[in-house]
């Protein structure tokens, strides 16, 4: 018989962590780059994060609280999506610190960039992967009573995609060669996807 840990999350989860974002993970990472109005370059993870939409693309991030990336692109409309990678993994790590507005990012990390072409905010050079995207929509979230959380939610239609040709196999993408990182749960777990964890399932009929 299974000894169920029930909790109301109203009333506290009574464990040492909360055990939310550990269960519904791993997480794809939403290393978002923007630029301010003044011209400063951010670039910060994002564990709230996901494909929403397939045609046209739309990626979705949560922000909590009104953070310099949220700001940014409220500001200019435009942001872009960096895949996260094991060898990015501690630059990655590094965006995440609490700086003040004025700070880049970029450097802060000693990441080098690379432009993009349909938007203001710069790639990360040496990530495999980049969407540019144009906002379609920022949501303040609520809750069920609705009262306004300090939450965001920021939607973007991915306009331009970069992949670096080395991820190709005759055209098809490789999810697991460029060893992307997933966010767990409790205060430092990560994921690595690597090709020996693939199998492959069709949907029925």
């Amino acid at each position: 018989m299974i000894d169920w840990h029930f909790y109301e999350p109203r009333d506290g989860h009574r464990l040492p962590h909360d055990p939310v974002n550990a269960m519904v993970a791993p997480r794809p990472i939403g290393w978002i780059s923007s630029v301010s109005a003044d011209g400063v370059r951010n670039v910060a993870p994002y564990s709230f994060f996901n494909l929403i939409n397939y045609t046209p693309p739309l990626i979705a991030f949560s922000s909590m609280g009104w953070k310099d990336s949220v700001a940014n692109i409220a500001a200019t409309g435009e942001f872009v999506w960096n895949l996260a990678t094991r060898d990015l993994a501690e630059a990655m790590n590094a965006t995440a610190a609490a700086v003040a507005a004025e700070v880049d990012e970029f450097d802060l990390a000693g990441l080098e960039t690379l432009p993009s072409r349909l938007v203001a905010p710069a790639r990360v050079a040496a990530s495999p992967v980049a969407f540019e995207c144009r906002l379609t929509q920022l949501i303040r979230l609520k809750d069920r009573q609705g009262a306004d959380l300090d939450q965001y939610l920021v939607i973007g239609e991915a306009v331009g995609i970069h992949i670096d040709s080395a991820m190709l196999d005759d055209g098809v993408y490789q999810t697991a060669r460029p060893r992307p990182i997933l966010r767990g749960g409790g205060p430092a777990d990560y994921f690595e996807v690597t090709p020996e964890t693939r199998f492959t399932m069709r949907r029925p009929g």
